[in-house]
């Protein structure tokens, strides 16, 4: 709701009586079972309800305006708001279409000081705000939350299907639909997820660990940036990291700023092994491999940031990808599972790379429509040295063998 600009107001039955009370006086039940409930104004009660129930009853489109789009983007991330902007403001009939909120990853982060624009820097859903007012500005449709679940092409049309059993035609197809968090497989952690171990910077959650200690997994960007935010809440914040530190893998001001601040540690060589806790988490075994040795602490609040899987399952069978999930894009497509060379880091792109793709694309399909296909999300696979030749040819896939109504596409 927060993320999707919706107020609200949160009652937690744990935490006190006005909760309970509430429930009683509609004759609903506190059980766990019946939870969450949604109280609206004007509506009956929502027990359990699915993302897209929910968005419908609090006034979020979940349908289509026109049976028709010139441009059909998937996914809302930096990529997809960007291509909005560009392909909107260009007269292109656009829609945004996104499973979750608007802002992907990036909309979650606490804070952003390496964006181009915002010296003083900003929050994820600061810049999200923005961006999406400025897409619906030029007439960007934004369907939230709806999941796209395949799509077929049909001679020079792209039919897209959603979780609704609707279909959603247009010319050209972008996909944008990003990464979804890595899931951290030990014991103990899928249970509690949710009760006191959360994957991203769950910003609705740093009164809750105030004069608490939080640990944080992970040693990208994303981990820095929560450990800095929920410095300011917690008594204390340990990153816990399975390398030697962070030099590798995160930008040195945040490793700057993490030195300067007292309450913030990092643990290098320490991985968890196990997560305890009967309804909510309590205790954390970690493990050193440096040294060998197992320590159990008491832990109320885990944060996992380790890396991001692509959210390419809807596209098996129409465009080529990679044994990792990635799409393959631009001139020098491969065919035969590996990666292309070229992007040197072994890293996730940077807020302002990502929103680059999208800001590609989009103009290449507007002067070479006749390229039906764009996907502004393949960082293993792009080349920056590729400069102006790239930027000039798109960023475009390889249709999948068995879909033979389109040859391979990607050179100019």
């Amino acid at each position: 709701l927060a993320r999707n600009q919706v107020p609200y107001t949160w009652l937690d039955v744990e935490a006190g009586t006005e909760a309970r009370e509430l429930l009683q006086q509609t004759g609903l039940p506190a059980d766990a079972d019946k939870l969450p409930v949604i109280l609206l104004p004007d509506a009956p009660p929502l027990v359990r309800p699915t993302l897209g129930e929910l968005g419908a009853q609090v006034g979020l489109q979940t349908r289509a305006e026109l049976p028709f789009y010139d441009l059909v983007i998937v996914g809302a991330g930096p990529a997809g708001l960007a291509a909005a902007v560009y392909g909107a403001s260009e007269g292109l009939r656009t829609l945004m279409i996104e499973q979750e909120a608007p802002g992907g990853q990036a909309g979650q982060s606490s804070r952003i000081e390496n964006y181009l624009g915002f010296p003083a820097g900003l929050s994820g859903a600061d810049l999200t705000r923005r961006a999406v007012a400025q897409a619906r500005k030029f007439g960007t449709e934004i369907l939230t939350p709806l999941e796209v679940c395949g799509v077929r092409v049909d001679g020079p049309y792209r039919r897209i299907g959603l979780r609704d059993d609707t279909e959603i035609n247009c010319h050209a197809l972008m996909v944008a639909s990003g990464v979804a968090y890595r899931k951290l497989d030990v014991p103990g952690v899928e249970r509690l997820t949710g009760a006191g171990v959360y994957y991203g910077a769950a910003m609705t959650e740093a009164m809750s660990c105030r004069d608490m200690g939080v640990y944080i997994v992970g040693g990208g960007n994303s981990a820095g940036q929560a450990a800095m935010f929920f410095s300011q809440y917690a008594s204390h914040v340990s990153i816990l990291v399975r390398g030697e530190g962070l030099k590798a893998t995160m930008s040195q001001y945040l490793i700057d700023q993490i030195g300067a601040t007292p309450n913030v540690s990092v643990q290098a060589h320490t991985q968890i092994v196990e997560a305890h806790g009967a309804s909510n988490l309590e205790q954390l075994t970690l493990l050193h491999s440096d040294t060998g040795a197992r320590e159990t602490v008491p832990a109320t609040a885990l944060f996992i940031f380790i890396g991001a899987a692509p959210r390419t399952d809807w596209l098996e069978g129409v465009v080529q990808r990679d044994p990792y999930g990635f799409i393959p894009t631009g001139p020098d497509l491969l065919l035969d599972g590996k990666r292309p060379t070229g992007w040197p880091l072994d890293r996730d792109p940077y807020l302002l790379e990502a929103g680059g793709s999208g800001n590609r694309a989009t103009p290449t399909w507007i002067r070479h429509p006749s390229r039906r296909w764009m996907c502004a999300r393949d960082w293993k696979a792009l080349s920056p040295s590729w400069g102006t030749s790239f930027a000039a040819s798109g960023c475009f896939v390889n249709m999948h063998p068995s879909c033979h109504a389109y040859p391979r596409m990607g050179a100019p």
